[in-house]
């Protein structure tokens, strides 16, 4: 009962005029987004690289990874989750926790570990004034992964993200490091390089082909360098109401370099802008 009255009093708060009314707290803050996204270009999020635009969604993936050793698991979620943007120039992302399933059948399935993100957009302009932007990412996951499906100690990832386009056509990127704040040599450090191209066609089709690049310093893969091809497609945005639509997307990542310890990723894309 707790939780049905507070579903019935929040939706009398979104109908109020204390909300939605001009002068309403939720009205002035979608106003500041809507403003705040219309400063940056409108391209689309590229389904591996993480976009320097600031979002406002929720986005939930899933991947199915295929392992050397013949086991596949498939990954729910992909420590997706609620985008938003709180304030002028900045977004926090708050991650629901992946499940993983392993194939064949493990008693060790379980919630890998929870993560944030926090973009705060250092410079941009929209396709009438320059078509691109730069944008800072602090990242911190936090060893809550159950049966060892995350990693031992909390990693942070300072990253730097850009992008530029050129009419139906542009370039996201982001380059960054994954630092552990304790074992280290067990975790070991990584360099993430990761470059999405996209065109878009007819206005809501965006083909694209990503390289998802990983060195690994210290750590079980010591030395190695990984590089992923992620052929794919999003298609999107189609609105719903208002600022609420849809966006969905697919493709497969293909390894390229004779390090991998995957292969074949087919990868799925579901986001709620709003």
């Amino acid at each position: 009962m707790p939780k049905a009255l507070f579903l019935v009093w929040f939706s009398l708060f979104l109908s109020s005029p204390l909300a939605l009314g001009q002068d309403g707290f939720i009205a002035n803050w979608l106003d500041m987004v809507t403003q705040t996204q219309s400063q940056q270009p409108h391209w689309i999020t590229p389904l591996a690289t993480t976009t320097p635009r600031l979002e406002q969604e929720f986005r939930s993936d899933i991947q199915w990874q295929t392992h050397n050793d013949g086991v596949t698991t498939t990954n729910y979620g992909v420590s997706k989750g609620l985008e938003i943007i709180p304030q002028r120039n900045t977004e926090v992302i708050l991650a629901v926790p992946a499940y993983i399933v392993n194939n064949p059948a493990s008693p060790h399935d379980g919630f890998g570990d929870w993560q944030f993100l926090v973009k705060y957009r250092l410079a941009a302009a929209n396709e009438e004034h320059g078509n691109y932007i730069l944008t800072a990412f602090y990242q911190m996951s936090f060893p809550t992964g159950q049966y060892q499906q995350g990693a031992l100690s909390p990693i942070i990832t300072p990253t730097i993200a850009y992008g530029k386009g050129f009419k139906d056509f542009s370039v996201q990127g982001t380059l960054g490091g994954g630092l552990p704040t304790g074992n280290t040599a067990r975790i070991g450090r990584t360099l993430l390089w990761n470059n999405a191209l996209q065109y878009r066609v007819m206005k809501k089709i965006w083909p694209q082909v990503e390289f998802n690049f990983t060195h690994f310093y210290q750590g079980a893969n010591n030395g190695h360098s990984l590089l992923y091809l992620t052929p794919g497609v999003v298609l999107g945005r189609f609105p719903i109401h208002n600022r609420f639509g849809v966006s969905f997307g697919g493709g497969i990542q293909i390894a390229a370099t004779s390090f991998h310890p995957t292969n074949h990723i087919p990868i799925f894309s579901l986001r709620f802008p709003f």
